[in-house]
């Protein structure tokens, strides 16, 4: 019974030091993920209004030398960007990143896959980790792979840059981003979206298409060649703030269940202490009881 006591001892210890370590964690992450919560609220609805009016003016500009980036031809070789975290402890964060991008290529670039022409880029070594294991067949890109961590516009920007010219070359047919959209601490949502060439407009169903005839000011051209870009490198870059978030929020939420799981755990095992305790005093108890009536017997 002693060595039942020492043991439940150890485990209560146990779970005490984890619990120590997820709450600490947890505290941590709600303290990042404030700054980054911040930093995608006040970003996104701009990039996404930029968004949808590069698509817009990309859409009314058929046959124009500028619609470069927004020119679809024949996808014969693909690029996918999959954006994960460094790290894990955060759920099923990086894993449903992961889902999201080879249902992408399965679905979406079979045949190109089948030929051996589709790269996988990684931002992040979870996503790296995941398919290095799984997936043989794939070219892969990690040069790129420690961007996470210095996510900053400067950096996303000279990626993007690179990226737009290996598109313009025909390296690429088609560029994909595959992230977490970020709702809040508990809810991120692995989102695949074409970043080139940049998706058209598509009128509802029912409804004809709306021109919108925008005014350009300066030329029409130089105004594009310089705009187009830097609304592509701010998409990218709220595509990986989204994700920033949505680590730092699943890992929030990962770390206080775990933290909640270990006070469980922690309650039962006293309750199991103190029964065996209960048993032991018992016992002894009871033996002490029978030497002593065997001493009377005695006498």
């Amino acid at each position: 019974m002693a060595g039942g006591l020492k043991e439940v001892r150890e485990r209560i210890k146990s779970v005490i030091s984890t619990q120590q370590i997820t709450k600490a964690m947890k505290m941590v992450s709600a303290a990042k993920l404030r700054k980054a919560q911040n930093a995608i609220v006040q970003l996104r609805p701009y990039a996404d209004r930029l968004n949808r009016m590069l698509s817009n003016i990309l859409s009314n500009l058929d046959g124009d030398a500028s619609t470069a980036f927004g020119t679809a031809r024949e996808v014969k070789n693909t690029l996918v960007v999959v954006v994960t975290s460094n790290r894990g402890l955060c759920g099923a964060f990086n894993t449903n990143i992961n889902k999201e991008a080879v249902a992408l290529i399965n679905e979406k670039y079979g045949k190109q896959r089948s030929e051996g022409k589709v790269t996988v880029m990684f931002i992040g070594k979870k996503g790296f980790d995941y398919f290095r294991r799984r997936y043989s067949d794939l070219n892969y890109n990690t040069d790129h792979i420690g961007l996470y961590d210095t996510a900053t516009y400067d950096n996303i920007s000279t990626l993007a840059k690179s990226l737009m010219e290996a598109f313009i070359s025909g390296k690429y047919d088609a560029i994909d981003i595959v992230y977490s959209r970020f709702r809040n601490a508990a809810t991120q949502f692995p989102t695949a979206e074409r970043w080139l060439p940049v998706p058209k407009l598509e009128a509802a169903p029912g409804q004809s298409k709306k021109r919108v005839d925008y005014i350009f000011e300066p030329d029409k051209m130089q105004l594009l060649e310089t705009l187009v870009p830097s609304i592509l490198q701010l998409s990218f870059h709220k595509m990986v703030l989204d994700t920033i978030a949505g680590e730092h929020g699943g890992r929030m939420t990962a770390m206080g269940k775990a933290t909640d799981n270990a006070e469980e755990m922690l309650k039962s095992l006293k309750i199991s202490y103190n029964k065996a305790r209960q048993e032991a005093i018992t016992t002894e108890l009871g033996e002490i009881v029978g030497g002593a009536a065997a001493l009377e017997g005695g006498n």
